[in-house]
C-alpha cells in the first residue's frame, strides 16, 4: 500500500525550493495533492488555500525566499522585514487555520521545510537565517503545544539540497559554489528526492513520535 493513500496533502511555493521533489514523491505515494503557488504575502491568501483545501491530513509547508547577502549595517528595516513577511508570517497562518481541523480530529501532520542556516552562524545573513532560525523555533514551540492533541509538527533543516532556488545548476557551475560546497562534510549535494523523502516519513505514521523536532540535512554540515 502506498504511504499517502487517502491522505489530503497541502504543499505550497510549489514552483520554489522543494517543490517539484514534493509534488513527485507525494504523488506517487498516492497522495491526493493540493499542490499550490499562490503568493502567501497576501493578506488572507494562506487562509484562503486552507479553506479551498477542506481536510487536511498533512500540511507541507514550503517556503523560500531570495537570500540577501548584506552586512548587518547594511540591513535595513525593508530587507530585514522582507523574509520575514515571506517565511515567517505566512508559516504562522497557515499553522493557524488549519489546526483547529487537525485537533479536532485528534490527527495531523505539519512538515516545515527550513533551512540549517537557522542552526549555524554565518557572515551576511543576518536577515535570512534570523527568519529561518524563527522557523525552527516556531516549530519547536507549537510542536510541543499541540502534541498532547495527535498533531506532529517537525521542520528539515537543509542545505547543500538540489533545489531550483538556491542551488540551481547555473549557481553549481560558478567557483563561489565550488569553494562552498567544501564545506560540506559530505563533498555533495544531496538529490532534492533525498529531502522529499525525510518530508514524506515525517507525514507518515511512522513519525508520531517526533515531537517538534528539528532536523538537520545538511551533509555534516551543521556538525562541522
Amino acid at each position: 500500500m502506498k504511504r499517502m493513500n487517502g491522505r489530503r496533502v497541502v504543499i505550497t511555493q510549489t514552483s520554489a525550493f522543494m517543490g517539484k521533489d514534493l509534488i513527485e514523491l507525494f504523488g506517487a505515494e498516492g497522495a491526493d495533492l493540493l499542490a499550490d503557488d499562490r503568493d502567501l504575502t497576501v493578506p488572507g491568501a494562506a487562509e484562503a488555500l486552507i479553506a479551498e483545501a477542506g481536510k487536511v491530513d498533512v500540511l507541507v509547508a514550503n517556503l523560500a525566499a531570495e537570500q540577501p547577502r548584506t552586512s548587518v549595517l547594511d540591513t535595513d528595516d525593508a530587507i530585514f522585514r522582507a523574509m520575514y513577511e515571506a517565511m515567517v508570517y505566512p508559516l504562522h497562518r497557515l499553522v493557524r487555520a488549519v489546526l483547529p481541523q487537525m485537533i479536532a480530529r485528534r490527527r495531523g501532520k505539519i512538515v516545515v521545510m527550513g533551512s540549517a542556516s537557522g542552526l549555524k552562524g554565518m557572515p551576511n545573513y543576518s536577515a535570512y537565517g534570523s527568519a529561518r532560525g524563527a522557523q525552527l523555533a516556531y516549530v519547536q514551540d507549537v510542536g510541543t503545544e499541540v502534541a498532547p492533541h495527535s498533531v506532529q509538527v517537525n521542520a528539515i533543516a537543509q542545505t547543500f539540497v538540489e533545489n531550483p532556488t538556491y542551488f540551481p545548476p547555473s549557481y553549481q557551475a560558478t567557483a563561489e559554489f565550488k569553494e562552498r560546497i567544501k564545506g560540506a562534510p559530505l563533498g555533495r549535494l544531496a538529490h532534492g528526492w533525498e529531502s522529499a523523502a525525510l518530508a514524506l516519513f515525517l507525514a507518515g505514521d511512522e513519525s508520531d513520535f517526533f515531537v517538534g523536532q528539528v532536523f538537520p540535512f545538511s551533509g555534516g554540515w551543521v556538525t562541522r
